[in-house]
């Protein structure tokens, strides 16, 4: 069992939704992201996505890639990502880390040697976007192997034909994109998400946790309730985005992380 794992069952036993915040890895700076990291859990995280900066985002839209280019200004790479989540770990064994991002670093890295960092450092999970369940041989299969989650991502465009593939060898749990486009789009509709999430349920055991275009708690409360859980990332980049101090992003963050678990 992972990490991921003991904290959906842990929030299933208390009747909990979960909440799920992404921050990308060395924005602005290593030591202003580590910070925050670290408070994310006292913030109310239940998991911590944490991107990976990569010059070509293609799913991402303009909030998180300009995060992205901060961070490799700063001087970002997957080994100074590996570290910040081996400083995280010295202060919390418990909150699960899923790294998400692009292939491209991992393939170059190698991905036997990838994974055996990442586990080492303490990373649970992976949602690579830009492969396929056709490719599950690249990574996917390694991945799990190895003790990590692969976590997919369906979308409104997942259709019935389409979807047992991608469930076919997800774990931890599903990212349903609530929305067509690129992060930080337009806001999800609870009336249009609901039948998308009970559709995927009907092929899957996992938690549905249902993402993108969240930015208020009141958003994140409706979205919840309708789920497992939600998943805010560019609301809380763009809070960083505009300079405000890590408490007050952490704030930001509770108010968000309240607003899903009174759902």
């Amino acid at each position: 069992m992972t990490r991921i794992d003991a904290k959906f069952a842990e929030l299933r036993r208390a009747g909990k939704k979960a909440f799920v915040s992404y921050v990308m890895a060395g924005d602005p700076d290593f030591d202003t992201s580590l910070a925050l990291v670290r408070g994310l859990p006292g913030a109310g995280v239940d998991v911590i996505e944490l991107g990976l900066p990569f010059t070509d985002p293609m799913a991402d839209g303009a909030t998180i890639q300009l995060a992205g280019q901060r961070a490799l200004e700063g001087g970002m790479t997957l080994d100074r990502t590996l570290d910040l989540v081996r400083a995280f770990r010295q202060g919390d064994d418990s909150t699960p880390i899923v790294m998400m991002g692009y292939y491209n670093p991992i393939s170059s890295r190698g991905v036997d040697r990838f994974l055996e960092q990442a586990k080492e450092a303490g990373i649970d999970g992976l949602i690579i976007v830009d492969l396929p369940p056709e490719e599950d041989a690249e990574l996917c299969i390694p991945a799990q192997a190895a003790g990590l989650n692969f976590i997919r991502l369906a979308t409104p465009t997942t259709d019935d034909a389409r979807l047992p593939k991608v469930m076919q060898n997800t774990s931890g749990f599903v990212y349903y994109v609530s929305i067509t486009g690129i992060t930080g789009a337009a806001a999800p509709e609870p009336a249009d998400v609901a039948p998308e999430v009970a559709r995927i349920k009907a092929q899957t055991d996992l938690p549905v946790i249902v993402g993108f275009g969240i930015r208020t708690p009141e958003a994140a409360q409706s979205i919840a309730a309708i789920a497992d859980g939600c998943v805010v990332g560019s609301a809380i980049v763009a809070e960083l985005a505009e300079g405000k101090p890590v408490d007050q992003v952490l704030a930001f963050v509770r108010s968000l992380a309240e607003g899903a678990h009174r759902a």
